[in-house]
């Protein structure tokens, strides 16, 4: 990124082993892009939105917004109630609002699996590196917001 980029992690670590491997993903991924980070955490991915939302208000001492885009990182994994289909559906929901309504740039890496091996597959690093690939989203559209509102 040519323009100096500040991204703001939400984390829901309630999967502790698998949300350390999103982050590392995730850290790699802003390395490689010369971007800087911060990174709070929640205590699940249904807090996320709102924890998106209340960060996205703040602004530097020029009034500008102190984060270029967010990362939603966490894990979902089916049990035995419909708790999984409300906690996936609302998070995402509430996400692609924040997106769509607010203009935010945000990379969804929450992961919804149905079991632990499916998580730990899309966590690694080595394999399908969800955090990573959510960290190069939010990249991407950083890159388009700027592209059509000439930031």
């Amino acid at each position: 990124m040519s323009v100096s980029t500040h991204i703001l992690i939400v984390e829901a670590p309630y999967y502790t082993h698998i949300g350390d491997e999103l982050i590392k993903g995730a850290l790699q991924a802003l390395g490689a892009a010369g971007a800087t980070h911060e990174k709070i955490t929640v205590p699940g991915a249904f807090e996320i939105p709102a924890a998106i939302h209340l960060a996205a208000s703040s602004q530097n001492a020029d009034g500008k917004p102190h984060y270029d885009g967010f990362v939603a990182l966490g894990c979902v994994i089916r049990g035995e109630t419909t708790h999984y289909d409300y906690v996936c559906q609302e998070s995402a929901r509430g996400l692609q609002e924040l997106a769509l309504w607010h203009d935010l740039a945000i990379g969804f890496g929450i992961l919804t699996v149905e079991n632990e091996a499916q998580a730990l597959a899309r966590a690694d690093i080595s394999r399908k590196n969800k955090g990573g690939e959510a960290v190069k989203a939010c990249l991407s559209m950083i890159e388009l917001k700027r592209r059509f509102r000439h930031i």
